[in-house]
């Protein structure tokens, strides 16, 4: 229920999967399980408790992803209305990402939000034992396997999202307005974040 529960990891993953098909949302997946993976690594080794103990810490990677976040949604729209211009001149061509920038995309929403860290350093650690003799393994080992349950669902949602916008047959216009709305979201989340706090 955890990895399935939508936020910017799964509006990216579709956003990228409907607009480039599915490797392009299976690029946004595997950038996310990489900055899963630095999350569950800064876990074991003490570090997301300084963002858990210290608000100037906190602060700082929260701003930075908040930061991000509003940088991809604007970017999304200002994209958009660049391609409203292209088709007005006779353009249609859309612009495209490359699978190692929406790589990218995927690893920095994931790696700059704080709010993941909290979540592998408070939820994680309830399913080792107390008498664990080696609790950092324990912890890596958990994590990992839930980032490889997120990964499948992640590359689900890539698929399925591409395989239905081919059965919809989504034209120009309407993924214009998409992307648009996605933009949208993608600020909103970046500014619920910005003003969100540890707990």
């Amino acid at each position: 229920m955890l990895n399935i529960a939508p936020g910017p990891d799964s509006i990216l993953i579709m956003t990228r999967s409907a607009t480039q098909g599915w490797r392009a949302g299976s690029a946004a997946a595997l950038g996310i399980g990489t900055g899963t993976l630095v999350h569950i690594m800064a876990a074991a080794l003490g570090l997301s408790a300084l963002l858990a103990t210290s608000a100037t810490a906190f602060t700082i990677v929260k701003l930075a992803g908040a930061a991000y976040l509003l940088y991809v949604g604007v970017s999304m729209l200002i994209s958009k209305a660049k391609s409203a211009e292209q088709k007005q001149a006779g353009n249609t061509s859309q612009p495209l990402l490359s699978h190692r920038k929406i790589f990218m995309q995927g690893f920095l929403t994931n790696v700059l939000n704080p709010k993941v860290a909290i979540f592998f350093l408070a939820f994680v650690p309830q399913f080792i034992a107390a008498d664990a003799s080696n609790k950092p393994l324990a912890l890596i080992v958990l994590g990992c396997i839930f980032n490889f349950n997120g990964m499948i669902w992640c590359h689900f949602l890539a698929v399925s999202t591409a395989f239905a916008r081919q059965r919809m047959r989504v034209n120009q216009a309407v993924t214009l307005w998409l992307n648009r709305f996605i933009g949208l979201m993608f600020v909103s989340f970046g500014i619920k974040l910005a003003l969100s706090n540890k707990n």
